[in-house]
């Protein structure tokens, strides 16, 4: 069955993108319309991560590049021209959406909602009854700080912490009213903060984790705008270490749960081939160790010249890089975080090949630091800088 994938250019996309291409002679990839080449984008990030050039010179021919809008209905396409789209295909994959943490709900709504309902109008209008695999995501489970999310849960008991979490709630209730009206099979899987090793460069889609970093960086620049050095000693008061320190709220035994993207894309693709239940088949895609708020700490230490401090409650006198940093709650809040995403059902169906190795700090700064600064800060006897261990 001929299968198609949204967001393929996404930091996600593309690795199952390559996992498809294993199973697939040919995918159809739909692309945003008026966006970058998408073909040129794809098989550039082919080549920067090591794929041989006989692969990537087959791309052209085993790749079908449709120019669509999720934000529209059919896609943005006349009529004629999304029925044949629909009829050509027998699976659908949906990894497409914004993840924009800070976005205002409107807006995320018109992507991840929208876009998730007029990608279920595509496969409700495929006379071959494509199967829809929709990429969610495990903050869904909203704003519970603690005890055990599990896969078949969906509500907002608990609110959200941000719009990005509360559209991806929403579209997933599209899926489960489209699974129940249509009386059709839908697989829905729930990533985690999903990570990788591979270096930055500005041929690759961005790492998730850039944003937190180019928050800080920004609010450390407004908060000294006329000093010697944006990125040097600031304005406010300082750490121990004379950097600016910051003072935001987070539980010292908090703890993130991130994944390496390639694996993620591995245990999704294969999930999906297996036998469906009929309904809406849920799977928390995570990693079964998390990492401890302090090693984030750590990282984003050595990104952005600032201490961090993680205290009880927002301070009653905040600095000027506290206040502006207050505007971000839909990032921070995650540092108070202790919950844990339960994915025995991955596991069990699975088995080892659910397992992946742990997520360190020498990982997290491979795939985040500038060239020049890869390697890690030493000690002064010069063996590498403890990691902060979980509690």
């Amino acid at each position: 069955m001929h299968v198609a994938l949204t967001g393929a250019t996404g930091f996600l996309g593309l690795r199952l993108l390559r996992r498809l291409l294993d199973t697939h002679r040919s995918v159809t990839v739909l692309a945003h319309a008026g966006s970058e080449n998408a073909l040129h984008r794809i098989a550039r990030f082919f080549e920067l991560t090591g794929s041989p050039q006989a692969f990537t010179a087959t791309l052209p021919r085993r790749l079908r590049v449709v120019e669509t809008d999720l934000t529209l209905p059919r896609l943005g396409l006349p009529g004629r021209a999304f029925q044949t789209l629909a009829d050509s295909l027998g699976t659908i994959w949906h990894s497409a959406g914004s993840i924009n943490l800070e976005g205002d709900l409107p807006e995320l709504r018109r992507t991840n909602v929208e876009g998730t309902r007029h990608v279920l109008e595509l496969a409700t209008a495929g006379r071959r009854r494509p199967v829809v695999h929709h990429v969610s995501t495990a903050f869904v489970a909203g704003g519970r700080r603690t005890g055990v999310a599990y896969e078949d849960e969906l509500d907002d008991t608990d609110g959200f912490e941000n719009a990005y979490e509360r559209s991806k709630y929403e579209a997933e209730l599209l899926v489960h009213a489209w699974s129940r009206e249509h009386r059709r099979p839908a697989l829905v899987l729930r990533p985690s903060i999903l990570v990788t090793d591979v270096p930055p460069h500005h041929g690759l889609p961005s790492h998730p984790l850039l944003v937190i970093e180019r928050i800080l960086r920004d609010a450390r620049r407004a908060a000294d705008p006329h000093g010697p050095d944006p990125l040097g000693p600031g304005p406010d008061v300082p750490g121990p270490d004379g950097r600016p320190r910051v003072r935001t709220v987070g539980h010292p035994h908090a703890r993130l749960n991130l994944l390496p993207v390639e694996h993620a894309a591995e245990v999704m693709v294969a999930l999906a081939g297996l036998t469906a239940s009929g309904g809406v088949d849920t799977y928390h895609v995570v990693h079964d160790r998390d990492v401890p708020v302090p090693t984030v700490v750590a990282l984003l230490e050595r990104l952005v010249p600032v201490s961090i401090d993680l205290v009880t409650a927002k301070p009653d006198d905040p600095s000027a890089l506290e206040a502006l940093l207050d505007f971000y709650p839909g990032v921070t809040a995650y540092l108070a975080h202790r919950r844990r995403f339960d994915d025995t059902r991955v596991r069990t169906r699975l088995g080892p090949s659910a397992a992946c190795a742990p997520v360190s700090l020498d990982y997290l700064w491979s795939g985040l630091a500038p060239p020049a600064d890869r390697t890690l800060a030493r000690s002064p006897d010069g063996s590498p800088t403890a990691l902060p261990t979980a509690p």
